[in-house]
């Protein structure tokens, strides 16, 4: 006695929803570009937002402090509290190498100074690359991640 398979059924056919074919590419993720930008820090909203985009970019943020101090560095953490008196952002100075904690209160501007590290540096471009080396006949190709300097 034989019944059906399972690879037979109509949700497992050629051009279903199901389509192991048409799943093998996942969506990439679109990263904002914020290199450069000064956004505006009118209103406790556009702090909170400007500093969550420093937590998620890979490159150095300057901030500029309510007594004109500069500090500029990688955010490495951010914790959001009731107020901004008991929200910080924690960064690690570019020029040193204990980490500092600072109340969102004490922030009076920020700016993406830093090169965003990772820009240009998705698997794609990367295999991209790979090719072309090989292609040409490039003697050196290895798996070793790329400097960043």
């Amino acid at each position: 006695m034989s019944g059906p398979r399972h690879a037979d059924r109509p949700s497992h056919t050629e051009g279903s929803p199901l389509d192991p074919d048409a799943l093998e590419v996942a969506p990439g993720t679109l990263h904002e570009t914020v290199q450069g930008w000064v956004p505006q820090l009118a209103t406790e909203g556009e702090l909170r937002i400007a500093l969550e985009k420093a937590f998620d970019y890979r490159g150095d943020v300057t901030l500029t402090l309510k007594d004109n101090s500069k500090l500029e560095g990688y955010v490495f953490d951010r914790i959001a509290g009731n107020s901004l008196n008991n929200s910080f952002v924690r960064l690690i100075p570019k020029d040193a190498h204990q980490k500092v904690k600072i109340a969102y209160a004490h922030i009076a501007a920020l700016s993406f100074t830093g090169r965003d590290t990772a820009a240009g540096k998705s698997w794609e471009a990367w295999v991209r690359r790979y090719w072309e080396k090989k292609a040409s006949g490039e003697g050196t190709l290895t798996l070793e991640p790329e400097s960043l300097e």
